[in-house]
């Protein structure tokens, strides 16, 4: 039997899953733990990733033999330097590394928001690698005269895997320095930088949708148990695998709610918001993928229970006891910062508080602030001029809540739908690789594979989502102009 390994390497950790080549069947399944970071500097060492990688393939038992296609998927936006004898300099900043905040504003402040969006259809904020480049160039230059290669994570690992020098467009669309409009880098918007340096040679080559990095290297086939001779794919950022994972149409939306948040569709055409809310991504497979991220996510709700003393099942629980609009209570969740809106020293709140206040209402609001913000994602993506009205895919650790399925529909008023698999990275990652050897598109693999279905939660039309979402801009607005 012909498997694929998916492999999603992500902020936390490094997962690992092999499928059937030809029904999709999940094999089996691995882990393998990440160094924590806690933000503003959120920095790991490349060589974790690898460790990381060891321990959860090495965890799949021996069908790994039969692997012939492997893809990785990885965390967005970080940064990895390389010096001449293929050495990581220094620690990778990751996406959620917020330092390099007053590089994002001068970089911003170069060309206007309009031209970066104009450029490579994004405006820097910190998260963004250009701006991690530019913080290297101006906090540590000694480190930054010795850079030879810029990689981000996945294209590490990518190179760790097949000894290429290789990326994909949807994660090279992240960087701030490739344009989906244009479909190539952009060594104007590096020359922002650092004027003086020959980015070329610096850069990864970006291959195109369907196209293999190459065979795996002997050294790497040995310490992950796979066979030689086994493909590896271009890979991808992970946001670009899930589209994959989850066989997105045009329409529809994934919410993801993970540590962060994100709200993405995929689009025939290219957006360009100068605003900044949507960052004009490409995707794995041609198209593109406009996105909004915000850094607060489930990560809220954990706060939230921490503060109530209860776990997240009786977190729900009183979720789901009060009613929606939790009486006027509002939990504005920019608790470390935010990026969507740009709001990197913001800090988070609780409004609205009557001396009758409950458990059950800061536990219904502390939901229904993390889906108030990222509705206003689905709502700038719309205003972006992306369709986006069909239902809703809701992925991520947050998926599991019954609170959160309940909310999302309530004051989306839209048809949620919770995949058959809550790993939609790795999944992505392992439809990306039967590309490679199966014949068939994404779209074909998700259909066979049966990607596309899933649990479903109806919104209740009874419930004034209108004014729910309109108490949390107002108390949004409020926060953001205490910041």
């Amino acid at each position: 039997m012909a498997l694929v390994l998916g492999v999603d390497s992500s902020t936390q950790a490094t997962k690992a899953e092999l499928r059937d080549l030809a029904t999709g069947e999940v094999v089996a399944t691995g882990r393998g733990v990440h160094p924590t970071t806690t933000p503003p500097r959120s920095e790991q060492p490349p060589e974790a990733w690898w460790t990381a990688l060891e321990a959860a393939v090495g965890s799949l038992g021996d069908r790994v033999s039969e692997v012939v296609a492997v893809a990785v998927a990885g965390q967005q936006h970080g940064l990895v330097v390389v010096d001449g004898e293929d050495q990581v300099i220094r620690p990778a900043k990751l996406w959620n590394d917020t330092e390099s905040a007053p590089q994002a504003d001068a970089l911003v402040a170069a060309i206007g928001p309009s031209g970066w969006a104009t450029a490579c259809g994004s405006v820097p904020v910190p998260a963004f690698t250009i701006t991690k480049l530019s913080w290297l160039a101006d906090h540590e230059p000694d480190n930054f005269a010795r850079v030879d290669r810029v990689m981000l994570p996945h294209d590490w690992l990518t190179w760790r895997l097949c000894g290429r020098h290789v990326t994909d467009r949807g994660d090279a669309s992240g960087t701030g320095w490739w344009s989906p409009i244009d479909g190539g880098y952009r060594p104007d918007l590096l020359a922002l930088v650092a004027e003086d340096v020959d980015w070329g040679p610096r850069l990864p080559e970006v291959l195109g949708p369907g196209e293999p990095a190459g065979p795996i290297t002997a050294e790497a086939a040995e310490r992950l148990g796979l066979p030689a001779g086994t493909v590896v794919a271009a890979g991808t950022g992970d946001n670009m695998a899930a589209a994959l994972g989850l066989g997105l149409e045009v329409g529809e939306a994934v919410v993801s709610l993970g540590t962060s948040g994100t709200v993405y569709a995929v689009s025939e055409a290219p957006t360009a918001d100068p605003s900044g809310a949507v960052a004009g991504f490409a995707d794995a497979w041609g198209r593109f993928l406009p996105l909004v991220c915000t850094l607060n996510a489930t990560k809220v709700t954990d706060a939230v229970a921490g503060l109530l003393e209860v776990d997240h099942d009786e977190l729900d629980r009183l979720a789901l006891t009060a009613e929606p609009g939790a009486r006027g209570v509002v939990v504005v969740p920019y608790f470390d910062g935010e990026r969507t809106p740009n709001l990197p020293a913001a800090k988070g709140a609780i409004l609205g508080l009557t001396s009758d206040v409950s458990r059950e209402q800061v536990a219904r609001a502390g939901f229904e602030g993390v889906v108030c913000g990222l509705l206003a994602g689905l709502d700038a993506l719309a205003d972006a001029g992306v369709t986006v009205n069909r239902r809703l895919l809701l992925v991520g650790g947050g998926a599991r809540s019954a609170a959160y399925r309940r909310v999302l529909a309530d004051l989306s008023q839209r048809q949620v739908v919770v995949p058959p698999t809550q790993e939609a990275v790795a999944a992505g990652a392992s439809v990306q690789a039967a590309t490679l050897v199966g014949g068939r598109t994404p779209a074909e693999l998700a259909e066979a594979w049966g990607l596309r279905s899933g649990s479903i939660t109806d919104p209740d039309d009874r419930v004034d989502a209108d004014a729910v979402r309109s108490r949390y801009r107002v108390g949004a607005s409020a926060i953001g102009e205490l910041r």
